[in-house]
């Protein structure tokens, strides 16, 4: 049996803290142990094997004629394709399919348009207070964790950030004072200073008598829930440097669409008498990194129109709201999160280009597994404070099919065909 090698400094992007400090063991070709243990990590990193299929109608084809079936079948009339920017790809794969969008004057959006989309309107009507998470670690010595508990779907976030010394608070955990408000089911971490549990209809309101009170408002009398928020605003009031933690895509509940917008503005209130930091966790699978593409070339973070021959910003139609219009699709990234829109991808063309294309759960007229970013393929990927992050593959070489090649050379066989529709 070949003896395992270690690659130091590996990025795990099975979650959107993307820690950068693993050690992966790799024996056979197969990775075989991920430290520091992590479930999400070695959930993320399984035993780094992928298919390598390519299909063309779910038959297996060579890869140059798939690539000229799939150019075929989105060489629809503009507007009228969209790209579906999927998680699973690096922000270098993420810009070709950008620019597969632009060549067709398609509609494209990412995974996380639908989910975060509150938090990014929310932001761009307000402005939003952020911070890096070292910054959380250094300075953060009052951390309010607001209908979310990290050590669920984030198991390091703690030890990373809240339990670490930090440059200015060298005691860690017991420099620091934690509040968590529940709100329902979506739970906020148990064993805190201070615990408050809200239910759903209480929570905006919870919001703006904690604002109130930041600001200085009289407040008068107070049911106990809400008596309690003004109690734990009067504690960010005091701190050094506070931190708002919030989830900036959906828990259990669906949550309030008005919550971004009440933390946003609950964050900018306490940057007067202190200073206040909102920090949004998101998932893995570098979907940060895809609305940092989108931004720096298109200036939206989300549902770009293409369709006018420069990139419109329609927000009010974003993600697979639309697909019922689409003449084609392309996924670019993993699809295995689309299985519920499986009825409706079966009426149109789909290609999928990325990480198990083969095993999407709905039919395709052309599916290419490629390689996973920070698995298989080097390149960049965000951290959710929107920090870039080399991308350190510990199955460089093992037989996959690179993404982002992948995609330029759909690039090309798009610009290849006759002029017309696809400009």
């Amino acid at each position: 049996m070949t003896s395992a090698r270690a690659i130091q400094a590996v990025t795990c992007l099975g979650c959107g803290c993307a820690c950068d400090d693993l050690e992966v063991k790799v024996r056979d070709g197969r990775i075989v142990n991920v430290s520091p243990e992590c479930p999400v990590a070695r959930a993320w990193f399984g035993d780094g094997s992928v298919p390598t299929a390519v299909t063309v109608g779910g038959r297996p084809a060579a890869i140059g004629k798939a690539l000229g079936e799939a150019a075929a079948a989105l060489d629809v009339a503009p507007g009228r394709a969209l790209v579906y920017i999927g998680p699973e790809l690096t922000m270098e794969a993420q810009r070709v399919a950008l620019g597969i969008a632009d060549r067709l004057g398609a509609r494209v959006d990412t995974a996380t348009s639908s989910p975060a989309a509150a938090g990014l309107l929310a932001a761009q009507r307000r402005g939003r207070a952020g911070a890096t998470l070292g910054e959380i670690r250094n300075r953060a010595d009052v951390i309010l964790f607001w209908a979310v508990d990290p050590r669920r779907r984030y198991p390091r976030f703690f030890s990373r950030f809240i339990e670490a010394e930090g440059t200015h608070v060298p005691s860690g955990r017991a420099g620091r004072r934690l509040i968590s408000v529940s709100v329902g089911a979506d739970r906020a971490p148990a064993g805190t200073d201070t615990e408050i549990s809200l239910t759903p209809g209480e929570e905006l309101a919870a919001l703006s008598v904690m604002r109130a009170s930041v600001l200085g408002n009289a407040l008068g009398d107070l049911p106990s829930p809400l008596h309690a928020v003004a109690d734990a605003a009067a504690l960010l009031v005091k701190a050094r440097y506070a931190a708002i933690v919030n989830h900036a895509e959906p828990g259990e509940e669906a949550g309030n669409p008005l919550r971004a917008e009440g933390l946003i503005a609950l964050a900018q209130a306490l940057n007067g008498p202190t200073r206040a930091v909102l920090v949004g966790l998101r998932a893995g699978g570098n979907r940060s990194g895809a609305e940092a593409v989108m931004t720096w070339q298109t200036g939206f973070p989300m549902a770009v129109d293409y369709s006018a021959g420069f990139p419109r910003y329609a927000p009010e139609a974003r993600g697979f709201e639309r697909v019922r219009e689409a003449g084609a699709v392309l996924i670019a990234g993993s699809a295995g999160e689309l299985a519920g829109m499986s009825e409706v991808l079966g009426k149109v063309p789909v290609i999928v280009i990325g990480p198990r294309a083969s095993a999407a759960p709905f039919p395709t007229r052309v599916a290419i597994d490629t390689g996973v970013a920070g698995i298989h393929e080097a390149g960049i990927g965000y951290r959710l404070d929107e920090i870039p992050l080399p991308l350190t593959p510990p199955l460089a070489n093992a037989g996959t099919r690179p993404a982002a090649g992948t995609l330029a050379a759909l690039l090309t066989a798009l610009r290849a065909r006759p002029a017309g529709r696809t400009r």
